[in-house]
């Protein structure tokens, strides 16, 4: 992956001179540069004031009181959290580790997950939205051009905006995104059905021999459009402390997903006389986890897929690049809360 300064995204102000003599005279610059190294290089810590009494409700003992106004910064200072590099690289970094191990640990155990997982089915699926009408892009080859006649720069504001205004169907391509989710909650219900299918058995039947365990990440792409990408693994009914049964095999995985990704509609409005139905675009692309890749482009490596995934779940909603809107796992790995129900 190409190396970028996410600090470069946030303008920093050069101090003024009163300010650097003001903070060089601080009474307890000491305490303060321990107070803000305690943030980690957090870019914009949340200032809470209050404060706290702990006592001993035997004795009425005051064991510890804590008073904002009496810290060095004149507040509590705890770090934002903000997991968007446009907001804070250093939340944002520390929050891309933990969604790597996070990741790494689904794949290939760890964290409370067995390492027999990375024995089980597992794939790295991308779906897409379909067109709704040609946009300004970059072409594979950097001499190739866009359908506008020009190359384009990786920084050119008009990637991803439509080649012909008038003719693009703007209604569509927000009404997809209103129905992206129901979209994915149609997609694994179809990919349970087929799965189902394959073992020769009725979908109720399914948890009891083999159990679908994903954590995906939705983003935009350049032209505003959702996109999904999935770490979709097949455990057995225990979930990936149980192997699958023998016919789940990683090919038949990927198979099942394309095949859901296909069927996979949902109906949309009517709005002047045109009834509206969204379904994925053409553009799927399901590679299966190995441990090592090999070369052929069908398959990719543990690490890829935990990287991808957190360089994903780590980015904003601003800029001219694909950005990341949304995530959420079922049953991927212990560290992440279970939905009661998986979609």
């Amino acid at each position: 992956m190409p190396s970028h300064d996410p600090t470069a995204t946030i303008p920093r102000p050069e101090p003024t001179t009163a300010e650097l003599a003001a903070f060089t005279s601080y009474r307890d610059l000491p305490g303060l540069v321990r107070q803000l190294s305690s943030l980690g290089g957090c870019a914009q810590p949340i200032r809470l004031e209050g404060h706290c009494t702990e006592i001993n409700t035997a004795t009425g003992e005051i064991l510890r009181h804590l008073d904002s106004t009496k810290m060095p910064a004149g507040h509590l200072l705890v770090r934002c959290g903000n997991r968007r590099t446009t907001r804070c690289p250093s939340c944002a970094e520390l929050y891309r580790q933990d969604t790597f191990h996070l990741m790494a640990a689904g794949l290939r155990g760890g964290k409370s997950i067995p390492e027999q997982v990375a024995a089980h089915p597992r794939v790295f699926a991308t779906l897409t939205a379909p067109s709704y009408g040609p946009v300004h892009g970059r072409r594979s080859s950097s001499s190739a051009r866009c359908g506008c006649g020009r190359t384009h720069a990786k920084d050119d504001p008009a990637l991803g905006t439509p080649l012909n205004a008038e003719r693009y169907d703007y209604r569509g391509a927000v009404l997809w995104n209103a129905h992206a989710s129901a979209l994915w909650a149609r997609f694994m219900l179809h990919l349970r059905r087929t799965i189902a299918a394959v073992a020769g058995i009725p979908q109720r039947l399914l948890p009891k021999v083999a159990r679908v365990s994903y954590a995906k990440v939705a983003e935009y792409q350049r032209r505003g459009l959702i996109h999904f990408h999935a770490v979709i693994r097949l455990d057995g009914p225990g979930g990936g402390h149980t192997p699958p049964p023998a016919w789940a095999t990683p090919e038949m995985l990927a198979d099942a997903v394309r095949t859901a990704a296909a069927r996979s509609h949902v109906d949309g409005p009517e709005i002047d006389g045109r009834t509206y139905s969204f379904g994925f675009g053409k553009e799927l692309d399901v590679k299966v986890i190995r441990s090592a890749a090999f070369q052929d482009g069908t398959t990719i490596t543990e690490g890829k897929v935990a990287g991808y995934v957190a360089k994903y779940a780590t980015k904003g909603a601003e800029g001219p690049s694909t950005r990341k809107v949304d995530t959420s796992s079922c049953g991927y790995a212990a560290s992440v809360r279970v939905a009661d129900r998986c979609s």
